[in-house]
C-alpha cells in the first residue's frame, strides 16, 4: 500500500487533491494506505482543521510520519523555486511525485528539474488528467482508427472568470499557464509534435485593476504531420466553457469536457456518415490519480526517468509554452518578475 503526502494547502492541495485522494481511496482500498492523509504547509493559515488529514509544519517534519520510498507526494505548490522544494523531497528519500501544472515557468527551471528527476531516479507525474479523460479517449479512437478519414485541424476553447483566484493568488505567471497547458497536452497526444506559428495574450482589467498577462491567451501550432492546432482561453469570460473541435476529411467531432467538480459528465457529438451523440460520466482527474498510483505501485520507487513518455510530453508542453511566451512582447519580463515575487499562495 501506498502512502499520500500533500504538499501545499492552497486551492490545488485542499480544495482538488484531498478531494481527489478521498475519492479514490473508497475505489481502490488495496492500493492506498488506510489512515489520515499526511499534509504540511509552511503557511500558519493553510494549517487549518481538515477532516482525516494530519498537517505537519513542513516537509522534514512530513517525512517523519511516512515512509518516503512507500509514499507519493501531490506537490500542490506554485512553480515558484520547485526546483529546491524537489531537491529537499529527494534528499529525503521521496521519489514518486504528482506534480501540478505546469510543471515550470520556463526552460531553465525545467533542467533544473529534469537534472534533479534523472540524478535521484524520480518518477514524477504531471497533473496532465485530460490525457485520462474518457473523452480524450474517445477523441483518440477516432484520430487513431480513421473512422472520418484523417485529422485535418484541431481548436480549444477554454473559457471561464477568474477575476478573485487571479487577485488573491500570483501562483500562474501569464493565462498560458492556467487552461492552456491541458489542451496542449491532449493535441501533441492526438496529432504529434509541433511548432509555434503564433500567440498572443492580453491582461485582465476590471475595476481600477490590471493584471498584465492574465485576461487570456491564444496560441496556434503546425504538427509535423501537417494538423493545425488553435487554443483559445478567455480568463474575463462570463461563462465556463472547455470544449474541442476536431475537423476531419470526413466530418468533424465536438467534445466538452465537464467543467467543474459540481458534474463529472463530458458529452461528445460526431458529425459525418453516422450522426452520434452521447454523453458519459468523466471524472478524469480521479482516474488520473488513480491510474498514477497504480503505475507508481507497479513500477516501484526507483526506475528509469528516460523511459517515462508522460514527462517527456509534458516537457514538450513546457518547451512549446515558453515559445509563446516569447513570441508576446514583454511576457519573458513578467515570468522573470513573477519569479522574484514573494507572495505565491498557490
Amino acid at each position: 500500500m501506498l502512502h499520500s503526502l500533500v504538499v501545499g494547502l492552497g486551492r490545488a492541495g485542499a480544495g482538488l487533491h484531498l478531494r481527489v485522494l478521498a475519492q479514490a481511496r473508497e475505489l481502490d482500498r488495496d492500493l492506498f494506505r488506510p489512515g489520515a492523509i499526511i499534509a504540511c504547509d509552511p503557511e500558519p493559515r493553510a494549517r487549518r482543521a481538515l477532516a482525516g488529514v494530519t498537517v505537519a509544519e513542513s516537509v522534514r517534519a512530513a517525512a517523519e510520519l511516512v515512509p518516503p520510498a512507500r509514499t507519493v507526494v501531490h506537490l500542490c505548490t506554485p512553480p515558484l523555486d520547485r526546483p529546491a522544494l524537489l531537491g529537499e523531497l529527494a534528499e529525503l528519500g521521496f521519489r514518486q511525485v504528482i506534480v501540478e501544472k505546469p510543471l515550470a515557468p520556463d526552460l531553465a527551471e525545467l533542467a533544473e528539474i529534469n537534472r534533479i528527476r534523472t540524478e535521484h531516479g524520480m518518477r514524477l507525474a504531471v497533473v496532465a488528467h485530460w490525457l485520462d479523460a474518457e473523452l480524450t479517449r474517445r477523441i483518440a479512437e477516432l484520430v487513431d482508427g480513421r473512422t472520418l478519414g484523417e485529422l485535418r485541424s484541431i481548436s480549444f476553447h477554454q473559457h471561464k472568470p477568474r477575476f478573485t483566484h487571479s487577485t488573491s493568488t500570483q501562483g500562474h505567471p501569464t493565462a498560458f499557464d492556467v487552461e492552456v497547458p491541458h489542451a496542449l497536452g491532449v493535441a501533441l497526444r492526438l496529432a504529434g509534435s509541433a511548432e509555434l506559428l503564433d500567440a498572443e495574450c492580453t491582461d485582465m482589467r476590471f475595476e481600477d485593476r490590471v493584471l498584465p498577462g492574465m485576461g487570456g491567451a491564444r496560441l496556434a501550432l503546425r504538427h509535423h504531420q501537417g494538423v493545425r492546432t488553435d487554443i483559445v482561453s478567455d480568463l474575463t469570460a462570463p461563462v465556463r466553457e472547455r470544449r474541442v473541435a476536431l475537423e476531419f476529411e470526413r466530418g468533424t467531432a465536438i467534445g466538452n469536457y465537464p467543467l467543474s467538480d459540481q458534474d463529472h459528465h463530458a458529452q461528445l457529438s460526431v458529425h459525418g456518415p453516422d450522426e452520434q451523440w452521447s454523453v458519459f460520466p468523466d471524472d478524469a482527474l480521479t482516474e488520473f490519480t488513480l491510474r498514477t498510483y497504480r503505475r507508481f505501485h507497479a513500477i516501484g520507487p526507483v526506475a528509469d526517468p528516460a523511459a517515462d513518455e508522460r514527462f517527456a510530453l509534458q516537457c514538450e508542453v513546457i518547451r512549446l509554452l515558453w515559445s509563446a511566451k516569447q513570441h508576446c512582447r514583454n511576457l519573458t519580463g513578467l515570468v522573470r518578475q513573477w519569479r522574484r515575487t514573494p507572495d505565491h499562495a498557490g
